[in-house]
C-alpha cells in the first residue's frame, strides 16, 4: 500500500480520537505519538475526519499533476460524480470550464466508467449466475476484504472500479492522453498508484479546490442538464443499484455503507447466512458523499443534489471486451501475532486488571475490549497508558497516598462551605470516626466557619494562624487557600497539641523557679540583714547579686 497518509507529529495531542474511530485498528501509537500502519490501514480516511488537531494529512499530488500538464500531453479529467454535492451550484460545463484554465485538456465525468461497471455486473449476475457479488468500487472495501477476510475475497467481483474503468477508456479514446482522477476519496490514490497504467494520478476536493483558490479561479453557478447521466447516482448509499436493472433471477439486492456496516455483513457471509445476493458496499457513511476530502460532508444535501443532477438514461458507452475490465484482487497478508492466553493476562494485569470483573471493555482506549487492547499492547501498536480506567485509578491511588499518609491535617469544602473532603490527619485531630460521617455537611459541624468566609471575602489567603479548638482540646496552627479555578477552599492544619503543652510545662517549670528564687532570696536577705546587723555590714552587694540570680532564672 502506498503512504497516502502522513502525520504532523507535532499537532497530535496524545488524544486517541484517531484509534477509536479507526474501523480497523490500524493506528500504533509510540512515544505519545500516533502513527499509521500502512499494512493494516484501509484507506478509508476517518482518521483525518475525526482528528481534532488536523495532524493526520492527505498526500498531495498537485505538483504530480502539474508536472503532467507541462509534459505536451493530452491530460483529460476525470470526475467523480460526487463533485454536484462538493460544488454545489455548479455542474460539469462550470468544473470542466475552471479545470482547463488550470490546462487540463478535457474534463470528463467519472459516471461514464460507473455505467460500464454497472453493466459488467449485471452480466455476472445473469450469465455467471455467481452465488454472492460484492461490488469492487470502493477501493477501502476491496482493502478490507483483502486484508481481514481472505475467506471472502471470492466473492469480490473481479472488476475494474468506475475510476479504472473511465480512465482505461479515455486512453483507448484519446491516443498517448494522461488521466488525473478527481474525487472526495484518500483510497483512490493507492488504488491509482497500485494499478499501474490506467490512472496517473489522484487527486481531492481538497487539493482542487486549493489549487483553483491560488489560481484565483471562480467556479461559475451554472448547473446543466443531461438525461443520459443515470450513473451519477453511484456516490449514493444505493446508488449502484438505482443505475442497475434488478432483473436478474433469484437474486437479492443490498446496499451497505459504513465500514462496521461493511464488516457486519462480511461476518454474515462468513457464517454462511447470505446467498444468491448481490451487495453494494460502500467505506464511507452515505457512501461517496461522506467520503473523507468531502468539503461539503451532508448525507441528505449530498443525495438531495445528486438526486437533482442526475438522469434517467444510461452514458453511451462503446463495446467493452470482458477481458479488459477483470481485475484482480489477492489476500494481503498481515504481520500482526496472536499472544498466548498467559501472555495476555500478564498484560491484563500490568493494566490493573486481575480478574474479568476489572475488564471494563469501556472502550476510551480505541479498542472494544480489554483484552483486543493487551494483544494490541503484545503487537507493539499501543501502550498500557493508554488505559484511561488504569490512568485514574493510579492517579487516584497516588494522590490517596499522599493525602492519607501526610502528617497535616486536611480539609477541602466547596464555596458554599460543604466538606468534600478529609484526610486521616484531619479526622485524628476532630476525633471523626469516618469520613462519611462529614463529607456533604456544613464545615460548621467541624469547626468554625469564620476563617473560610474571611478567605473568601478578602480574597486572601491565611496562612500559619494558630488556635485553639477547645471542642476538641486541641492547639493548631491552619492554612486557608481558596482555590478560584476549581471553585474549593483548602485548609492546611498542623497540630500543636504536643509542642503547646511541653511549651506550658516549661513555662511552669520557670515559672516555679522563678517563685523559688523570690523565696531564697527573701530568706538570704532576712539571713543577711541578721548577719549584717552582727557584723555591721551592708546586704546591699548580696541583694544585688541575688536579684541577677533571680532575673538570668526568669530569662531561662
Amino acid at each position: 500500500m502506498q503512504n497516502c497518509l502522513t502525520l504532523k507529529k507535532s499537532n497530535c495531542k496524545n488524544c486517541y480520537k484517531c484509534i477509536r474511530h479507526c474501523p480497523v485498528k490500524s493506528i500504533r501509537f509510540s512515544g505519545n505519538q500516533a502513527h499509521i500502519i500502512n499494512n493494516e490501514c484501509i484507506l478509508c480516511g476517518q482518521c483525518v475526519v475525526v482528528c481534532p488537531q488536523n495532524a493526520k494529512e492527505i498526500v498531495s499530488e498537485v505538483e504530480k499533476v502539474k508536472v503532467l500538464l507541462q509534459s505536451g500531453v493530452p491530460v483529460i479529467a476525470s470526475l467523480a460524480p460526487s463533485f454536484i454535492a462538493n460544488y454545489g451550484g455548479a455542474g460539469i460545463e462550470a468544473l470542466s470550464d475552471a479545470l482547463k484554465k488550470l490546462g487540463f485538456t478535457g474534463v470528463e465525468e467519472t459516471a461514464i466508467g460507473a455505467t460500464i461497471v454497472k453493466k459488467e455486473y449485471e452480466r455476472l449476475l445473469k450469465e455467471e449466475k455467481r452465488d454472492i457479488v460484492i461490488s469492487s468500487c470502493c477501493h477501502s472495501v476491496n482493502l478490507l476484504i483483502q486484508k481481514y477476510f481472505h475467506a471472502e475475497l471470492k466473492y469480490l467481483a473481479d472488476v475494474l472500479s468506475p475510476m479504472q474503468a473511465h480512465c482505461m477508456d479515455i486512453k483507448k479514446r484519446v491516443p498517448n492522453a494522461k488521466t488525473v482522477f478527481i474525487g472526495p476519496c484518500v483510497s483512490k490514490k493507492d488504488e491509482a498508484q497500485y494499478y499501474d497504467g490506467m490512472v496517473d494520478a489522484a487527486l481531492t476536493f481538497d487539493e482542487l479546490s486549493d489549487w483553483l483558490r491560488a489560481e484565483n479561479i471562480t467556479l461559475e453557478q451554472k448547473t446543466d442538464s443531461n438525461e443520459k447521466s443515470r450513473a451519477r447516482f453511484f456516490p449514493t448509499t444505493g446508488g449502484i443499484l438505482k443505475t442497475m436493472d434488478l432483473d436478474a433471477e433469484g437474486y437479492t439486492y443490498l446496499a451497505v455503507d459504513g465500514v462496521n456496516s461493511c464488516i457486519a455483513a462480511l461476518r454474515d457471509i462468513e457464517s454462511g447466512k447470505i446467498h444468491k445476493c448481490f451487495i453494494e458496499m460502500s467505506a464511507c457513511k452515505g457512501s461517496c458523499i461522506g467520503g473523507p476530502a468531502m468539503e461539503v460532508r451532508s448525507a441528505v444535501g449530498g443525495t438531495l443534489a445528486v438526486a437533482t443532477y442526475a438522469g434517467k438514461e444510461d452514458f453511451e458507452t462503446a463495446e467493452q471486451d470482458t477481458n479488459d475490465l477483470r481485475k484482480l484482487f489477492t489476500p494481503i497478508e498481515l504481520k500482526t501475532q496472536q499472544p498466548t492466553e498467559t501472555e495476555i493476562a500478564s498484560i491484563l494485569r500490568q493494566m490493573g486488571k486481575f480478574k474479568p470483573a476489572d475488564e471494563l471493555n469501556c472502550g476510551s482506549c480505541g479498542y472494544n475490549t480489554c483484552r483486543e487492547k493487551a494483544v494490541a499492547i503484545y503487537n507493539g501498536k499501543s501502550e498500557i497508558s493508554m488505559c484511561l480506567p488504569f490512568l485514574k485509578d493510579k492517579a487516584e491511588s497516588f494522590s490517596d497516598n499522599i493525602v492519607n499518609n501526610t502528617p497535616n491535617g486536611l480539609i477541602v469544602v466547596n464555596e458554599n462551605l460543604e466538606v468534600q473532603q478529609i484526610n486521616n490527619a484531619a479526622r485524628k485531630i476532630m476525633n471523626i470516626r469516618s469520613a462519611s460521617d462529614v463529607l456533604g455537611d456544613q464545615v460548621i459541624r467541624i469547626m468554625d466557619p469564620k476563617p473560610f468566609i474571611e478567605v473568601m471575602n478578602s480574597g486572601k489567603d491565611l496562612r500559619d494562624v494558630r488556635t485553639y479548638l477547645a471542642e476538641y482540646k486541641k492547639f493548631v496552627k491552619f492554612t486557608i487557600v481558596h482555590d478560584h479555578e476549581y471553585h474549593i477552599l483548602i485548609c492546611i492544619m498542623r497540630d500543636e497539641t504536643m509542642e503547646q503543652t511541653e511549651r506550658q510545662k516549661k513555662e511552669n517549670i520557670s515559672r516555679q523557679t522563678v517563685e523559688i528564687a523570690d523565696k531564697v532570696v527573701d530568706k538570704q536577705m532576712r539571713i543577711v540583714q541578721e548577719i549584717a546587723s552582727l557584723l555591721g555590714e551592708t546586704a546591699a552587694e548580696t541583694k544585688i547579686a541575688l536579684t541577677k540570680l533571680k532575673e538570668s532564672i526568669t530569662d531561662e
